[in-house]
């Protein structure tokens, strides 16, 4: 907070900046100054400003007025994505997940929230949802490949549980999706292989077997 008692030009001029909190925040009314008229130290406090924070002006200890930062103004969306592999997240993650996602995938991709994705979107990726869900963002998406994922990150508060995960946590060590029989009978003698060469012989987990028929 600031405190102007000595100068009354400054604060005459201070006071044609901003309404008082209660009027500003509503959107009565807005009047402007240019900064040129302000004294150098206010001037030098607004341009502090981050994005979304105040500058209060006071007169006895009680708020009177309140700056607030513009912040700069938002770059165009990208409109050309044809040398990235576009990810549309269909779960919530913070700004710092969707950024550590994306460094993890490297250059070549591109992970976006899905209400700023393109409907041109390449993968869109889903937390165990219903099959209904699933038909309506496909609808949304339709050249994306829909990719179901279960993760858990407490570093960066993330938590997606699912049947799948509940079920290998309980003890199970892969899960098969097959179409038929004798595709079934394949993935269980690539599973049973797998683990024998992995391991040595010795219990290992697996992860979850594709369904590739």
């Amino acid at each position: 907070m600031i405190e102007f008692h000595d100068d009354p030009t400054a604060g005459a001029a201070l006071q044609t900046v901003a309404e008082p909190t209660g009027r500003v925040m509503t959107g009565e009314r807005a009047r402007q100054i240019d900064v040129s008229h302000l004294p150098r130290d206010v001037v030098d406090l607004i341009d502090a400003l981050g994005p979304g924070e105040n500058l209060i002006l006071t007169r006895d200890g009680d708020p009177v007025a309140t700056i607030s930062s513009a912040g700069r103004a938002p770059e165009p969306p990208r409109t050309d994505y044809d040398d990235v592999t576009v990810v549309a997240t269909a779960m919530k993650l913070s700004a710092s997940a969707r950024m550590s996602l994306s460094a993890e995938l490297g250059s070549d991709y591109l992970v976006l929230d899905l209400h700023s994705a393109p409907a041109t979107a390449d993968v869109l990726l889903v937390p165990p949802v219903s099959p209904q869900l699933i038909g309506g963002l496909r609808a949304q998406f339709p050249k994306a490949r829909v990719v179901l994922a279960e993760v858990e990150d407490a570093e960066l508060g993330v938590s997606y549980h699912g049947p799948v995960r509940r079920l290998l946590d309980a003890g199970a060590e892969t899960y098969l999706t097959s179409a038929n029989v004798p595709h079934l009978a394949r993935q269980l003698d690539h599973a049973v292989t797998q683990r024998q060469q992995l391991a040595g012989g010795a219990a290992a987990p697996l992860e979850i077997s594709p369904a590739d028929s």
